[in-house]
């Protein structure tokens, strides 16, 4: 009897949390239903990935030496077995710092993401344009879980390096897949350019607490539970995705855009420009970070926490660059370019003062200011990248992403390699003047996208519209504009400047 009112209460108490999980989920297909609500998911999961993709690459930078170590200490072992003749009775020998070999090899570990990345991009780009957004990033944060399960388990190079490369591969889906869809889904400012300085936040808030995240977790945990602790992360934000999908799984296909092929995209002179300052603002962040803890101990004679903690403060201001730069384009939408030209021009100067630095506290203030210039740059050219797609190509996203991506990517793939050649051949000191010249030396190429806010789209895309309602930023505001030509003036949805009503100003593209 006692058992059987057991089973019961069992049964019951497994009915009553079916209920619950079903009520939940009827919850969320109702608020999926909703079209802001699903915009803000859709945030939120896109965050998470990319503060994932940035954990897992930092996290490893304060583990990488013990793993260091025990290379050192299994490739020694063979000394210590030896048994009888001489070299019974002495010690093996183990170098006590790495070797230049060994620098190479960790240079290459830390490059491989960025370079599988950069090769991978092109395709993912496409990829993402010809099936959507949904797709590739759950393809993406799948293969960063991987990724990150490989590396709780590894034991050599040969893994870690696998287990990198690998995370490079997700990074091409996850990270352009993202970008692309919170372009998509917020297709007016100044809400694109608040979603996308959300997600910039979480890009640096990841690259900020994974070294100590990593490091006290190793300490304390054990080897296993950094990269767990991560991979559990990803598994739940992509069930989350999968939930949210589910409502919206029954789109059609068939009436996607077909987004501009890449390889236009990338010979197109504006969002070429745009291109070429992501990477070069982001090239003294990328050099710095393998060859900066080895100067400040040559430099300053740095404490492990002064090293440990370098780019702590950077992080402020870098989010009150997102802030300031969020808006200002709000207020003031035709002046992207210049928040692009100023945040460069932040840079340089910030890189030719670094290496008058002599303590750790003025350090502090160019790679603050270095940081926060990244933050305007990123802020202020990322939106501009969709409206340029919007008013000169398709309004489809992954393929001008892509091309994003590609350009963080050069910068990172060359850091952890070039960076200390070129420190040992020519000096810190030069190497820093180098990025800070080119960085000024760029910002005026930024005076191209002045006029990028006045832009009509072709005459041969305002034609389709005559048939189809708005597909995404371009067919909306002109359908915006058609509503309002009876009035005799023009609305500018996104806070841009009103263009002519005359067809014959159209620009025309091919």
């Amino acid at each position: 009897m006692a058992s059987d009112g057991s089973a019961g209460l069992a049964r019951a108490a497994a009915e009553k949390l079916s209920d619950a999980v079903g009520e939940k989920t009827k919850q969320l297909g109702a608020a999926m239903q909703d079209a802001r609500r699903q915009r803000r998911l859709l945030l939120v999961i896109v965050c998470v990935a990319l503060f994932l993709d940035n954990m897992l690459y930092m996290v490893i930078v304060p583990i990488i030496p013990d793993y260091m170590k025990r290379w050192r200490q299994t490739a020694a072992s063979p000394n210590e077995s030896d048994s009888g003749g001489a070299n019974a009775s002495r010690p093996a020998l183990r170098p006590r710092y790495p070797t230049e070999n060994e620098d190479i090899k960790v240079g290459v570990l830390f490059a491989s993401k960025a370079i599988l990345q950069l090769l991978v991009n092109p395709l993912s780009g496409t990829f993402i344009d010809r099936v959507g957004y949904d797709l590739p990033l759950l393809i993406g944060l799948t293969v960063m879980f991987l990724s990150t399960v490989i590396f709780a388990f590894a034991e050599n190079y040969a893994t870690l390096f696998v287990a990198r490369s690998l995370q490079g591969l997700g990074s091409a889906f996850a990270d352009t897949s993202g970008i692309a869809m919170i372009a998509d889904k917020y297709t007016e400012e100044p809400e694109r350019s608040r979603a996308l300085g959300v997600a910039l936040a979480f890009i640096s808030f990841g690259s900020l607490v994974a070294p100590p995240f990593g490091g006290i977790l190793y300490e304390f945990a054990g080897q296993h539970v950094p990269f767990l602790v991560l991979a559990g992360v990803s598994l739940l934000d992509g069930l989350l995705l999968l939930a949210a999908l589910r409502p919206l799984g029954d789109r059609a296909r068939d009436n996607m855009l077909v987004g501009t092929p890449i390889h236009r995209l990338m010979v197109d002179p504006y969002i070429a420009v745009v291109a070429g300052a992501l990477t070069t603002c982001n090239i003294p962040l990328a050099f710095l970070e393998p060859t900066i803890a080895t100067w400040m101990k040559k430099s300053m004679h740095a404490t492990e926490w002064q090293m440990g903690l370098t780019w702590l403060p950077a992080f402020f201001p870098h989010v009150l660059g997102v802030y300031v730069t969020v808006r200002l384009a709000a207020r003031y939408p035709h002046l992207q370019w210049f928040y692009g030209a100023l945040g460069l021009a932040i840079i340089g100067a910030s890189s030719c003062t670094l290496p008058a630095c002599r303590t750790f506290w003025q350090l502090v203030v160019p790679l603050c200011g270095i940081c926060f210039g990244i933050a305007l740059v990123d802020t202020a050219l990322l939106p501009t990248l969709a409206f340029l797609v919007d008013v000169r190509h398709t309004s489809v996203y992954g393929s001008v992403y892509a091309i994003a991506d590609i350009s963080y990517s050069v910068a990172y793939a060359l850091g952890p390699i070039v960076a200390s050649q070129i420190v040992h051949s020519l000096g810190f000191v030069q190497l820093n003047l180098g990025m800070g010249l080119a960085n000024v030396l760029y910002a005026p190429m930024l005076l191209l996208l002045r006029n990028v806010c006045q832009m009509k789209p072709s005459r041969s895309e305002r034609d389709v519209l005559l048939d189809e309602g708005p597909k995404g930023l371009y067919d909306t505001i002109k359908m915006e504009q058609r509503g309002n030509k009876g009035s005799g003036t023009e609305s500018c949805p996104r806070g841009l400047p009103a263009a002519s009503e005359d067809d014959s100003s159209d620009y025309e593209y091919s």
